[in-house]
C-alpha cells in the first residue's frame, strides 16, 4: 500500500538511464523543424496559386469589360446616337482601340460583324473578343486572358 522507499535506484544507476537518453532530443528537435519547414513551404505554395487566382480572375473581369465596350463602339457605328440613318457598314474583321486608361491597359480588341437580311429585317451579329496580357509576353512570364461577347441588333 505505501511505496517501497528502499528499493529506490540509487544516483550512480540514474545517471545511466540519463546518458542511454542522450541525443533523443536532439533528433526530435530535427523532426519537429523539419515538419515546419515543410508546413512553411506548402503555405508559400498556397499563397503562390492564390495570388495567381486573383490576377486571373481580375485580368479576366478586364478582359470582358473591354470585350463589352468593344461591342458597344460597333454598335455605335451601326446606330449612331444623333439618330441620322447612318450607312449601316457592317465591317466582316475590324479592330477597336481602347483608350489608355487604367482598366484597358494591356488589352486588344478584335470584332467580327455579319449581317443577315431576312423578309426585310436586317440583323447583325457582332462578335467582340478581348485579350489583355500582363507580364513579358515574348517571354515566359506572361499572363494572358480573352473573353468574346456576342450581340445581335436589328433594325
Amino acid at each position: 500500500m505505501f511505496p517501497n522507499t528502499s528499493s529506490r535506484p540509487s544516483t550512480s544507476q540514474m545517471n545511466i538511464g540519463l546518458a542511454k537518453q542522450q541525443g533523443s532530443a536532439l533528433v526530435i528537435g530535427i523532426f519537429v523543424i523539419t515538419v515546419m519547414f515543410l508546413m512553411a513551404a506548402a503555405l508559400v505554395n498556397i499563397l503562390n496559386d492564390a495570388d495567381e487566382q486573383v490576377n486571373l480572375e481580375v485580368l479576366g473581369t478586364r478582359a470582358f469589360a473591354t470585350a463589352n465596350s468593344g461591342a458597344d463602339a460597333a454598335l455605335a457605328q451601326l446606330f449612331p446616337l444623333s439618330g441620322l440613318p447612318a450607312d449601316r457598314v457592317c465591317a466582316a474583321n475590324s479592330s477597336w482601340t481602347p483608350p489608355d486608361l487604367v482598366g484597358f491597359h494591356g488589352c486588344t480588341v478584335a470584332m467580327t460583324c455579319k449581317a443577315t437580311t431576312f423578309s426585310g429585317v436586317t440583323q447583325y451579329l457582332i462578335t467582340s473578343e478581348a485579350t489583355c496580357a500582363v507580364g513579358n509576353c515574348d517571354g515566359d512570364s506572361c499572363i494572358r486572358v480573352n473573353r468574346k461577347v456576342e450581340v445581335e441588333a436589328r433594325d
